[in-house]
């Protein structure tokens, strides 16, 4: 059921890319290939992300609600999920995320270390042509079937710059939680997380990655931005 509802078609996708409009460049076509990913998967990401930097901004809240309520559990989730509905926010909005991506992933993750072999290019479907010769490599510069540490280096770096643009601005003289302390080291941690995962993977899984990652980093300045004219606008009309 997997190979067959996720597997072959996003596999076949990637191959109907390279034989059209990636001018038969494997590099292309996967950014090509990510790029239509991020966007079927746009309303799920931007949603999850919203909600992220939102929970993260009402922090020093929740901090205060954890507080007034640190003798009584029941009355402090009652409290925080009345101000997550206040502002309208579903805080498991990031595990369901996850929940509908991973499979998604899994199935991107195999397609790429699965390689392109000839067995592999049998099971194409009957209106995607089979390639002639299928070029591994990113315009004739990188060979996407081996590692790369320039590849791994550039995705390291999306991830940290995608990490730091979901952090509120701190406030002067106020003093960090646990928790907030936790997510800033997590701007560093996903960075070497990545270096570690992908270090020795095919360039083509981290290529994925890299433009997944650069997708994101736009998406969170239009976010970031968008959250910004809201925060304006209620602070005129008060």
């Amino acid at each position: 059921m997997f190979q067959t509802i996720l597997f072959n078609p996003l596999f076949n996708a990637l191959i109907f890319l390279y034989n059209t409009i990636a001018f038969e460049d494997l590099g292309i076509a996967i950014i090509l290939f990510t790029f239509l990913i991020r966007v079927i998967l746009f309303p799920l990401f931007y949603k999850s992300t919203k909600n992220q930097i939102l929970i993260q901004r009402l922090q020093p809240e929740l901090n205060k609600i954890q507080h007034d309520h640190k003798d009584n559990k029941e009355k402090q989730a009652q409290a925080m999920m009345d101000l997550y509905r206040q502002h309208k926010i579903n805080p498991f909005s990031g595990f369901l995320l996850l929940l509908v991506q991973l499979p998604v992933l899994i199935a991107i993750y195999q397609v790429f270390l699965r390689g392109f072999s000839p067995e592999l290019l049998d099971q194409l479907y009957g209106f995607v042509a089979k390639p002639m010769e299928l070029h591994t490599s990113l315009l004739g510069l990188l060979d996407l079937q081996k590692p790369s540490i320039l590849m791994v280096s550039l995705a390291a770096i999306a991830q940290y710059l995608q990490g730091h643009l979901m952090l509120p601005k701190m406030e002067k003289g106020r003093s960090l939680s646990p928790a907030e302390k936790v997510t800033r080291q997590m701007v560093y941690f996903g960075p070497i997380l990545t270096l570690m995962i992908f270090f020795k993977l095919p360039a083509a899984i981290v290529l994925y990655w890299l433009i997944t990652s650069v997708f994101s980093i736009v998406q969170q300045v239009y976010i970031n931005k968008t959250l910004n004219i809201e925060a304006e606008k209620k602070e005129h009309q008060f």
